[in-house]
């Protein structure tokens, strides 16, 4: 019996190489792309996952770089369209849901810390708020509210986008290679992901409580 669902399992999760080619790769860009333009979707998760997958398939090699090079171009895509959607509202004044969004995410005390990196490092910033679990939008709103160019935005971004996706890829092929079955390292790479993301409020939480 735990031979059939062990199966099933792979099976469910890691389907022939021209089916995941064919919808893994376009369903992970445009998730990423998704989860970029609405903070929601665990968008470090879908990466882990997706290189656990491609270190089980016959050309893994080929098949990481696959996943690197198209999460990597959709998290960039989704933070200059962000940021774009953001810069309206800037100049525009009844502002914008998109900005108001981006306000109603940040405190005043996360946002204040983040205008004085910006202030200190400029956007090479851009890199350690993209690694740091919920450090992307107050750095991107603290860039918005600063008026940084699209185009001087998207030089830093570019790098953090690479960086991010180095990290959550290596997470995953660390899940991949402690795992003999594809689920098992999918399982693995994703709980630590939404562990790692969750770290954040649950300091938050704590910290109050340790400080009364």
């Amino acid at each position: 019996m735990g031979a059939v669902v062990d199966r099933v399992s792979e099976v469910v999760v890691s389907p022939p190489e021209a089916t995941q080619q064919a919808v893994g790769y376009p369903s992970l860009f445009l998730l990423v792309v998704l989860g970029s333009l609405v903070p929601v979707v665990p968008t470090g998760a879908l990466v882990s996952g997706a290189a656990v997958v491609a270190l089980h398939q016959s050309v893994p090699a080929l098949a990481l770089l696959t996943v690197f090079g198209v999460a990597s171009a959709a998290a960039f895509l989704g933070d200059i369209g962000l940021y774009w959607l953001g810069r309206r509202g800037v100049g525009s004044r009844s502002g914008s849901r998109w900005l108001s969004a981006l306000r109603g995410r940040v405190a005043p005390e996360r946002l204040e810390q983040a205008d004085r990196k910006l202030r200190e490092h400029g956007v090479a910033v851009l890199v350690l708020s993209r690694l740091v679990p919920a450090g992307r939008i107050p750095v991107m709103l603290a860039c918005l509210l600063s008026r940084t160019p699209l185009r001087e935005f998207a030089r830093g971004d570019v790098f953090a986008c690479l960086a991010w996706t180095a990290v959550y890829q290596l997470i995953g092929v660390a899940g991949g290679a402690l795992f003999p079955r594809p689920w098992e390292g999918v399982a693995a790479a994703v709980g630590l992901t939404l562990l790692i993301s969750a770290l954040p409020a649950l300091w938050r939480r704590v910290r109050p409580t340790r400080s009364s």
